[in-house]
């Protein structure tokens, strides 16, 4: 069957960058800036306070994992009042086995293992837009496993690392998403993939992206009569039915002409265009440029 989860994390081919034990100990506070890259977390021990803007304050406890898509700035603190320190993540990170913020000698209230990835494609955005912008998971046993296995293999330099922290990044990434896909998550592919209904849909799309897909065909695919279906994919997905093929078309051509070194007529044919020049017209419209160019430009950078 196909799985649209799995197909987005393997498109967006994420890749361990950096991860870190973090200890706080007596009055303690630190406010990260905007980042911009997928940061994670799990809490070893102890328990801290996060409070990721635009999102409500969290309680974070032992076995709690956090997976923030984007980083936006955030502040992470004991829980006595304190100003805190500002932290810049871009910064190269401090050498040594743990980063320890607050008293440097009294007991850790809290411990953590906390890293960063990034995503290879070029496209991110427009896949990150379609997951959650936090995800928090209590007694998250399997997430902490897969952290500590990320911190383990990042410490060392045998052979084989870079593909194994590939792979581990990538479970990691469905573990917890597929840990978020409810009906009462926020807009995006997780809560349409959590309705059933709509999850046949999407499915269909992603099973036939070259097929010339109508609103009507996607809502018979679901059950649904055709207003029905538009209104609950648009609430549930965060973008209207045909706006979101569009997107995962355009993400699986900029794939094909950047990684794979296909065709202009062949992608043209693989995402659901009648011709080359059908193609090279809403590729350059949806993107901004030619895709011969676009192609050109990212093997060059």
């Amino acid at each position: 069957m196909i799985d649209p989860l799995s197909e987005i994390i393997t498109l967006l081919r994420p890749r361990a960058v950096f991860t870190k034990s973090i200890s706080g100990a007596g009055r303690w506070g630190v406010r990260y800036s905007d980042f911009g890259h997928p940061g994670f977390c799990t809490v070893l021990d102890g328990a801290c306070r996060l409070v990721v803007d635009g999102q409500e304050p969290l309680v974070l406890e032992a076995g709690d994992f956090v997976l923030l898509p984007t980083t936006p700035g955030f502040t992470l603190s004991g829980f006595e009042p304190v100003t805190p320190t500002f932290i810049d993540p871009k910064a190269a990170p401090i050498p040594g086995d743990e980063v320890r913020h607050g008293d440097r000698d009294g007991p850790a209230s809290v411990r953590l293992l906390g890293g960063y990835f990034v995503f290879a494609t070029e496209d991110a955005g427009l896949l990150v837009s379609l997951l959650p912008a936090q995800v928090h998971v209590r007694g998250a046993e399997r997430l902490s496993i897969l952290v500590r296995l990320l911190t383990e293999e990042a410490a060392e330099r045998r052979a084989g690392r870079d593909l194994v922290l590939a792979r581990l990044v990538e479970v990691l990434l469905i573990e917890a998403l597929r840990l978020t896909q409810r009906p009462d998550a926020s807009p995006g592919l997780l809560r349409g993939l959590a309705d059933q209904r709509l999850a046949e849909a999407i499915r269909a799309m992603h099973g036939n992206p070259a097929r010339s897909w109508t609103v009507a065909e996607l809502a018979k695919a679901a059950g649904l009569s055709r207003s029905a279906f538009f209104e609950r994919f648009t609430r549930n997905v965060g973008v209207a039915p045909m706006e979101y093929l569009l997107g995962w078309r355009m993400a699986m051509a900029k794939d094909l002409l950047c990684n794979h070194n296909a065709e202009i007529s062949d992608v043209a044919e693989r995402v659901g265009y009648g011709s080359a020049s059908a193609f090279s017209t809403a590729f350059s419209r949806h993107v901004g440029e030619a895709p011969g160019r676009y192609a050109r430009a990212e093997t060059e950078g």
